[in-house]
């Protein structure tokens, strides 16, 4: 399998024009060739071994991308080692990829896990086939974000005696019509391989998620869904730019029916008619060419999504600097909220006047774990940012919102003796704070550091309860860099130095080399950071990523 040099992009050039038509291109580059690895890490190889199914991404004899799903017993799939994803199972005969997945053949491989949220992507080439699965050799892998997953959990399906032969159309009839425009997910399929070798190149399978209905079918053969924002790769709107040919999979969750379209998109990239979907930034059209459509195929079934949704009630809010401010909320109907893990987020929903459907960001909780029956999170307006503008501006002690139990994987381990080193920008501190209220009590007397790097005394949230938490903590140190310190603004009780957070900076605070570094900021500070502590001498393992950025 063919890896990635060092001087080479992650992205091929489709994707690369993207993301220099939407202003994102030096900010992604250098991030991305930090979290696109050649290989699956540890928490990824775990991760798979424990889905019961997996979306395939794969091309037919024509060449047409194709989208699939294959699933069994949790384990079917396992990586034996980094550079292999090996999968125990096969499209059943009627599946449209059931002539792909061929040694040799390019494919795309989505991990999802519905109940938490978590997906990781890999491509590759199948490097051997045979009557029982596959094994792909890993080109390129990377985790996404949670944003758009409706959240559900996964439950054995009937037992099956046999299962209806699939039924091929070349238009959709008014009931598939109404399947599609009912569904509030839905995975695509695409793919380039431009010429020579480059793990860029192969095929990608991705995750849509929506309100439900955010997908709607104009005609029998014409689909517009929305492109919302995401994690700036545009793996998928890059391969569509030079191949627009595409493979559309939707569920029935509750049936176990499997609706796979081939077709072309197109991408559309401003028009009025996007103001239809609320957070649109663009609208992909998909003209059909074929669809397949097998009933109660999937040996899956899933509980309808929200039933784990809380409403929960704003007892504070308050300013913590100059544009951040917490939100404290406990439950409506007084019941115990779902316990946390320091770092992990917190999915909200809301109903902001104006918008169509409820609106969902996630953010970081910056409270205790062990304050039970209270969630806190920490946000920055952002002037272009819908949400954080709404929760700053209108909302008010007393209201009411929805939201997901706490997810995400960005959380301290308890393995290892060496410091460990909590290091942050801007609002990236929100997560590390709930950190440092976990380790500052840890008896274990593992050194703990809580670096953070800020523009100045007025852009320095948490500041007060960061400095209880040390004071209170022999164990807790901190050091405070300011870029812009204010004339008002006193060195050494203020701040500790001027400047920006860099590898020399870490290595002066400290030097072991058994150190455990968690970093959350922006793309372009964790990947410029994460490079340094690498060429320093800092083992990758021992470096663990949370990124952000404003969202609208």
């Amino acid at each position: 399998m063919h890896k990635l040099r060092a001087n080479q992009s992650p992205f091929h050039a489709g994707e690369q024009g993207v993301q220099a038509r939407l202003g994102v291109r030096a900010v992604i580059e250098p991030w991305a060739r930090k979290v696109v690895r050649p290989e699956l890490s540890q928490q990824h190889r775990d991760f798979y071994a424990r889905l019961p199914f997996l979306v395939i991404a794969a091309r037919d004899g024509q060449g047409w991308p194709l989208a699939g799903m294959l699933a069994a017993q949790p384990g079917f799939s396992h990586s034996p080692d980094p550079g292999k994803l090996r999968v125990a199972a096969a499209p059943g005969p009627g599946d449209a990829l059931a002539q792909a997945l061929n040694e040799g053949d390019d494919v795309g491989i989505l991990g999802i896990e519905l109940h938490s949220r978590r997906r990781n992507r890999v491509n590759g080439r199948v490097t051997a086939r045979g009557a029982e699965g596959f094994e792909l050799g890993v080109g390129q892998a990377f985790g996404n974000c949670p944003q758009y997953i409706q959240e559900r959990q996964w439950l054995a399906g009937p037992a099956r005696s046999r299962i209806p032969a699939a039924r091929r159309h070349r238009r959709l009839s008014a009931s598939l019509r109404g399947f599609i425009e009912a569904a509030d997910t839905f995975f695509i399929a695409s793919g380039h391989r431009g010429a020579g070798e480059n793990p860029a190149f192969g095929m990608d399978a991705s995750h849509r998620g929506g309100a439900a209905g955010f997908v709607q079918a104009l005609d029998a053969t014409t689909l517009v869904f929305p492109d919302y924002a995401g994690n700036n790769h545009f793996n998928t709107l890059g391969n569509l730019v030079l191949d627009p040919r595409a493979g559309l999979l939707f569920i029935d969750f509750d049936r176990g029916d499997l609706l796979q379209l081939s077709g072309r998109a197109r991408v559309v990239w401003d028009t009025p008619d996007q103001n239809t979907w609320p957070g649109a930034r663009r609208l992909v059209y998909f003209d059909l060419d074929e669809a397949v459509e097998q009933r109660a195929a999937l040996p899956l079934r899933f509980e309808a999504p929200g039933a784990a949704v809380r409403e929960l009630r704003l007892i504070a809010k308050s300013a913590e600097s100059a544009d951040v401010s917490s939100f404290v909320f406990t439950s409506r109907d007084g019941a115990p909220l779902a316990r946390f893990s320091a770092g992990q987020h917190l999915p909200i929903e809301l109903e902001i006047p104006g918008q169509a459907a409820p609106v969902g960001r996630n953010y970081s909780l910056s409270g205790s774990p062990e304050d039970s029956g209270r969630y806190r999170i920490t946000v920055k307006r952002e002037p272009r940012g819908r949400v954080s503008r709404y929760l700053h501006d209108q909302v008010e002690v007393g209201q009411i919102l929805s939201a997901y139990p706490p997810g995400g994987d960005f959380v301290p381990t308890h393995e290892g003796h060496g410091p460990i080193v909590l290091v942050s920008a801007g609002v990236g501190l929100t997560p590390l704070v709930s950190m440092l209220h976990t380790l500052a009590g840890d008896r274990s007397g593992r050194p703990v550091w809580f670096v953070h790097g800020a523009r100045d005394g007025r852009h320095h949230p948490l500041k007060k309860e960061i400095q209880r938490l040390a004071d209170a903590s022999p164990n807790v140190n901190l050091h405070t860099a300011y870029s812009r310190p204010l004339p008002t603004d006193r060195l050494a009780l203020d701040y500790q130095s001027r400047g920006r957070i860099d590898a020399d900076l870490l290595q002066s605070l400290i030097p072991a080399t058994d150190a455990d570094y968690y970093l959350c900021g922006s793309p372009g500070f964790l990947a410029g950071l994460q490079q340094q502590l690498e060429d320093s001498g800092v083992a990758t393992e021992r470096i663990r990523t949370e990124t952000f950025g404003p969202l609208a």
